[in-house]
């Protein structure tokens, strides 16, 4: 498994529509993405900052259902 690079919530918004997703709706600096799957809807929430800690990405992309080669990937 290959290790995640720093993003920007704008890139990785990006890297996750170029999956499938799409953005449902935006509060503040966050915004809402959502894919239909077989097995069922998949959402994850992405903060719009700067630079997306390492964490944080694994995070939302433990949410989204999404590998980190599949991710970076899209990018």
């Amino acid at each position: 498994m290959a290790k995640p690079r720093r993003v920007s919530g704008r890139e990785a918004i990006r890297a996750l529509e170029r999956l499938g997703f799409v953005q449902v709706r935006q509060r503040g600096s966050h915004v809402v993405l959502r894919k239909e799957t077989p097995e069922g809807v998949v959402g994850c929430v992405v903060p719009v900052h700067r630079e997306l800690a390492i964490g944080t990405l694994r995070g939302i992309l433990r949410q989204a259902k999404v590998t980190v080669d599949e991710f970076i990937e899209k990018l």
